[in-house]
């Protein structure tokens, strides 16, 4: 059985969940899924920006183990810069 079969190797490995910010353009989700071992899941997040005084939404993450979680956070950064060009 090799680590990725293994349930009991599975169920000891933390995930952490990389938010997305709202506005971030698809083609940099869809990047980070085809570049990183991620899940793409939903989760409920109380947003306190624009208008929404604590309202609960569902917001887009990104779910992997902390290594890979830090890298993707690094990733989506970088190319929100870009994108908006500050560099």
């Amino acid at each position: 059985m090799t680590e990725e079969e293994d349930p009991q190797k599975n169920a000891d490995t933390q995930l952490y969940d990389v938010l997305v910010p709202p506005g971030v353009p698809r083609k940099i989700i869809a990047d980070v899924l085809n570049k990183f071992d991620v899940e793409l899941v939903g989760r409920k997040q109380r947003l306190y920006f624009a208008n929404m005084e604590g309202d609960e939404r569902e917001i887009l993450a990104f779910r992997a183990p902390l290594e890979v979680a830090e890298e993707v956070e690094k990733f989506i950064f970088a190319e929100l810069k870009e994108f908006i060009g500050e560099e």
